[in-house]
């Protein structure tokens, strides 16, 4: 295995917490390592997020020492070996070498152990199998440091075998590949992804839209999302795009970088998806979105497409009657796609000036409140539920088509005027 070390400016790897953990859980001939996303970022320069350790010692003996040692151990997985311990603070998960001795493609019997280059068998992908002590020594046992100088992703093993463990690591293999991966994906990859898709139909809805949230959320998703609709992998899982395409994904990029606007998972999946009110509800149930999630999709969906005739005015009405959050959604997609086509017609290229300012206007108009409310009816005479409902919204029509011009002082008089006439 050949020798080398994690470069100094690593800071995060000599932060007192983490060595303080590391050398508690490497005393009496024991030994623990930082493993996963910590050490493939930090060789490709990329952020630290979560910090994952493995390590020799059983679950009750990594509890034991933690907590002797002033740490707070929580036993958050230890069926799979799995304590989180947390540090002033910061959290760190520590789990005990082991083999996957059983699996069902969703779960996995696991047996604890003191092999690493077993522990490292049995992970997903070579990037994700590297290890780093203390002392910022690199383990390597699968050829994983080699991947990474060439940005390649590649399953531990048969790609088949390590799918068939879990059918997850479909979604995850197309998802490393939009963060890390570049070219063409790793061919046996593709191949195994292609013939075992059927089997994501056995994971919750939950685990799949947390990994399609993820691969949204890479800086340029879309040629994974080309070979995942090659593959039939995102037909399976999104078959609202079937029909639908996905060239859409390529344009939003490409405007999300030029405007400056931040990552919006759930706007690049209204690119994949048709904007039909039916078939985006099927998908939010289905995926199981948060209730702020599913508003929003279904209100997208019921939007207008806003044409190159539309002005100010008009936008206000739909801003208020709809909502911002769907009209900014409706408008930065037509943008992205007048924009994609600005190269090919004049009329295009109006179209996306056109779009941009209304983007710009409906970004920062403030949406103002209706001033009437069901007391001040009350005040002047009517009485009940149906009329009180009827007045108000035709007096809320007259004050939208105003413009939103008239006060409450002007709707009252208008409402005493129509008591004087009956």
């Amino acid at each position: 295995m050949k020798s080398i070390k994690l470069s100094r400016n690593n800071e995060w790897l000599y932060a007192e917490n983490l060595q303080n953990l590391l050398s508690v859980l490497s005393e009496d001939g024991e030994e623990a390592r930082v493993v996963g996303g910590a050490v493939r970022n930090s060789l490709l320069g990329k952020p630290i997020a979560d910090i994952d350790i493995a390590t020799t010692l059983s679950p009750d003996a990594i509890i034991r020492r933690a907590t002797a040692a002033g740490f707070h151990a929580v036993p958050t997985g230890v069926a799979f070996g799995t304590v989180t311990v947390v540090a002033d603070g910061q959290p760190f998960e520590v789990t005990t070498l082991r083999a996957d001795i059983e699996t069902d493609g969703r779960h996995a019997k696991v047996a604890f152990g003191r092999d690493w280059q077993i522990d490292a068998n049995r992970r997903d992908f070579t990037i994700n199998a590297l290890y780093v002590d203390a002392c910022a020594n690199i383990y390597d046992y699968v050829e994983g440091l080699q991947d990474i100088e060439t940005a390649t992703l590649r399953f531990i093993g048969k790609a088949e075998d390590r799918i068939k463990e879990d059918y997850l690591r479909i979604l995850r293999f197309f998802r490393f590949f939009a963060w890390y991966g570049d070219g063409r994906p790793d061919a046996e990859g593709l191949k195994a992804a292609a013939k075992l898709k059927q089997g994501l139909n056995q994971l919750s809805a939950e685990r799949v839209w947390h990994e399609v949230k993820k691969l949204l959320c890479a800086a340029d998703p879309s040629r994974a999302l080309l070979w995942m609709r090659q593959t039939g992998v995102l037909a399976e899982i999104l078959p609202e795009t079937e029909k639908w395409g996905i060239d859409a994904i390529h344009s939003l990029v490409e405007t999300e970088r030029l405007f400056n606007w931040d990552i919006d998972p759930l706007l690049r999946l209204e690119s994949l998806v048709p904007p039909d009110e039916e078939r985006c509800n099927r998908l939010a149930s289905r995926f199981k979105l948060t209730n702020k999630d599913k508003r929003r999709l279904k209100e997208w969906a019921k939007v207008a497409p806003v044409t190159l005739e539309m002005h100010c005015r008009q936008l206000k009405i739909q801003l208020y009657r709809i909502g911002r959050e769907a009209i900014i959604d409706t408008l930065k997609l037509q943008l992205a796609k007048a924009r994609q086509n600005a190269n090919m017609s004049a009329h295009e290229l109006e179209k996306s000036v056109h779009y941009s300012e209304l983007l710009t206007f409906a970004e920062s108009w403030i949406v103002p409140e209706f001033p009437v409310n069901g007391r001040d009816l009350l005040a002047l005479g009517f009485d009940g539920n149906h009329v009180l409902g009827d007045k108000l919204q035709e007096l809320e029509d007259l004050w939208v088509q105003s413009g939103f011009q008239q006060t409450r002082e002007q709707l009252l008089h208008i409402l005493r005027q129509q008591i004087k006439e009956q």
